[in-house]
């Protein structure tokens, strides 16, 4: 994933994922029942995604690509900020999307990923 239109393909394959812009016309923001789990700069060139990952698996992330850095504005201890320069591998982009969508849906209550039908 290179572009930002293929960040957007694959979050809408993700249940429940909705678009926004709650930071302004630039700032794309992915969201689950409301909840944030990753944003880009529409704009950014090179692009950019931000996701939420565990703190373990962040450090092993940047510890292994230059193009996986602290989460930019964002908790840096539980988001990276990833430069979709194509030295990550397409494959693990996706994964990442998906895992952080599904921090967020594990951290819901049981009743909100019930009512989703996530669980």
């Amino acid at each position: 994933m290179r572009s930002i239109g293929e960040v957007r393909a694959e979050a809408a394959t993700l249940p429940h994922s909705r678009e926004t812009f709650p930071f302004g016309e630039t700032t794309l923001v992915f969201k689950v029942a409301g909840r944030m789990y990753a944003l880009t700069d529409i704009q950014a060139d090179p692009p950019s995604l931000s996701v939420k990952v565990t703190p373990e698996g962040g450090e092993a992330l940047r510890a292994e690509y230059a193009a996986v850095q602290p989460g930019y504005h964002l908790n840096k201890r539980h988001w990276i900020t990833v430069t979709l320069d194509g030295t990550v591998p397409d494959a693990l982009l996706r994964e990442l999307l998906a895992a952080s969508h599904a921090l967020v849906v594990r951290g819901m209550t049981r009743a909100e990923r019930v009512e989703l039908g996530l669980g």
